[in-house]
C-alpha cells in the first residue's frame, strides 16, 4: 500500500501543472454542483428562487439578472425613482465587460446564461493557474497548489458557477498583481482598463501601485529602480485612478445627473439604514453597519464601533507581523492592505461582503504555508463546510435582506 501511494504521488508530481490544476478545479466544481443540487431540493416557496429550485435558477439569480438586463437593454438614460423620489436600484451599479462578454459567448449557444456560465467557469480555472503562478516563487509549488485547492473549494466557490463577474475580475487581478511584482508594467496598460469596467475595485489597485512605487524606491539599492520604471508606475497609477472614476463620469453624462452612480449604489444601502441615507461619506458605511449588526443581534450598538476598531487593528497586525503572511512578500501584503482600506472606505458590510473579500484570495497562500497535512486537510474541510453553509443560506433559504449571494 505504501509503495502504491508513493508511486501515485510520484505520478501526480510528474503530471503537467495545468492538468493537475484542472483535476483540482473540476473536482471542486463537482462538489459545488452537488451542493447546488441539494440546496435546490431543499429550497422552499419562501426562498427567492422558489420551491425545488434548479441549478439554472441559481446560475441566473440575483446579480446575474442585472448583468443580463445590461446585456439586453443597456443602461437607463433616466434614473428610475422610488415612490419617495429617491434613485431606485438600477443597472448602473453593474459594469459592462462581463455582461457583454457573456452575450458574445452566449450568442454561440443561443443563451446569455450559458455564455455567463462558460465565462465564469473558464475564468475560474485560468484564475487558479494565475494564482499558482503568483504564489509558487514565494511559498513553493506544493504550498501554492494547496492555496489553489482552498481557493477553488472555498466558502464562496459558488461564484465559479454563477453569472457573476467575480471570477473574470479575479483572473485579471491575479495577472495584474503578477505583472506588477515581476516589473512587467507594460501588461498593465491593457489589464487595468478591463478590470475597471469589469467590477469595482480598480481604485484599490491605484493605491496599491502607489505603495508599490514607494516600496521600490525604499528598496532601490537592492532592487534597482530605473527612470523608465518610475514613469511606468506613475502613469499606471494615474490610469488606474482615472479609469476607477470613469464609470461615475460616464453614468453622469448619460443620465445628466453627476451623482447618478453614487445614488445608484446607495439605493441598496437604504434597505439597511433606518431613516435612509443622505449621501456617501467615506468610511461611514462600516460604522453604520457595525451599529446595525450589533443591534440586530440584540447587543448594545455602541459595541459595534469598538469591535470594528479591534478588527482593523487585528488585520493590520496580521499583515505586518504574521510569519505566514510575510512569506507572501511585500507586494501581496500591500495589495491586501490597499483592498481592505478600499472596502473600509466605500462599502457597507452585509452578506455580500464575504463575496467582496474574494480579491484577497492571494492570502490563501499564507494559510497554505504550514506543511502539516492535518492542518491542510482541516482547512479544506472548513472550506467545504463554509461553502455548504453559504449555498444553503444564500440560495436554498435566501429570502431576506441578509441572505443576498
Amino acid at each position: 500500500m505504501a509503495r502504491f501511494a508513493l508511486s501515485a504521488a510520484r505520478r501526480w508530481a510528474q503530471t503537467p501543472l495545468a492538468l493537475r490544476i484542472a483535476v483540482i478545479y473540476l473536482g471542486a466544481r463537482v462538489v459545488t454542483t452537488a451542493f447546488f443540487l441539494v440546496a435546490g431540493s431543499l429550497s422552499t416557496g419562501a426562498s427567492r428562487f422558489g420551491a425545488d429550485a434548479g441549478v439554472v435558477d441559481f446560475i441566473l439569480g440575483w446579480d446575474a439578472q442585472w448583468y443580463w438586463l445590461v446585456a439586453e437593454n443597456g443602461y437607463p438614460t433616466d434614473l428610475p425613482l422610488t415612490d419617495s423620489g429617491e434613485v431606485a436600484e438600477n443597472a448602473w451599479a453593474f459594469m459592462p465587460v462581463f455582461a457583454y462578454a457573456a452575450k458574445t459567448v452566449g450568442f454561440l449557444f443561443g443563451s446569455w446564461g450559458v455564455g455567463a456560465l462558460v465565462i465564469s467557469f473558464v475564468a475560474g480555472y485560468l484564475a487558479c493557474l494565475a494564482l499558482h503562478r503568483l504564489l509558487r516563487d514565494r511559498i513553493g509549488s506544493g504550498a501554492a497548489t494547496w492555496a489553489v485547492v482552498f481557493f477553488a473549494a472555498g466558502p464562496i466557490a459558488a461564484m465559479f458557477q454563477v453569472g457573476y463577474a467575480e471570477t473574470l475580475f479575479l483572473l485579471l487581478l491575479f495577472l495584474a498583481l503578477d505583472a506588477t511584482a515581476a516589473h512587467r508594467y507594460s501588461w498593465l496598460y491593457v489589464l487595468i482598463p478591463v478590470m475597471a469596467f469589469t467590477r469595482p475595485g480598480v481604485l484599490a489597485f491605484a493605491l496599491y501601485l502607489g505603495l508599490h512605487g514607494i516600496m521600490r524606491w525604499v528598496r532601490r539599492k537592492e532592487d534597482p529602480l530605473s527612470g523608465r520604471e518610475i514613469a511606468h508606475i506613475l502613469a499606471l497609477g494615474a490610469l488606474a485612478s482615472v479609469t476607477g472614476f470613469a464609470w461615475q463620469v460616464i453614468a453622469g453624462i448619460v443620465t445628466g445627473d453627476p451623482g447618478a452612480y453614487l445614488a445608484t449604489e446607495l439605493a441598496w444601502r437604504r434597505h439597511w439604514i433606518v431613516g435612509g441615507v443622505d449621501g456617501f461619506v467615506p468610511f461611514e458605511g462600516w460604522v453604520q453597519a457595525a451599529q446595525f449588526w450589533f443591534g440586530f443581534w440584540g447587543l448594545p450598538q455602541w459595541w459595534g464601533p469598538i469591535a470594528l476598531a479591534l478588527l482593523v487593528v487585528g488585520l493590520a497586525a496580521t499583515l505586518l507581523y504574521s510569519p505566514q503572511v510575510r512569506a507572501l512578500g511585500g507586494d501581496l501584503r500591500l495589495w491586501s492592505a490597499s483592498y481592505l482600506l478600499y472596502l473600509l472606505a466605500v462599502f457597507f458590510p452585509q452578506s455580500s461582503t464575504f463575496r467582496l473579500l474574494l480579491p484577497l484570495s492571494p492570502m490563501w497562500g499564507a494559510v497554505a504555508v504550514p506543511r502539516s497535512r492535518r492542518w491542510r486537510l482541516g482547512i479544506l474541510a472548513l472550506c467545504l463546510v463554509g461553502q455548504w453553509f453559504w449555498i444553503y443560506h444564500m440560495y436554498a433559504l435566501g429570502n431576506t435582506f441578509w441572505q443576498v449571494p
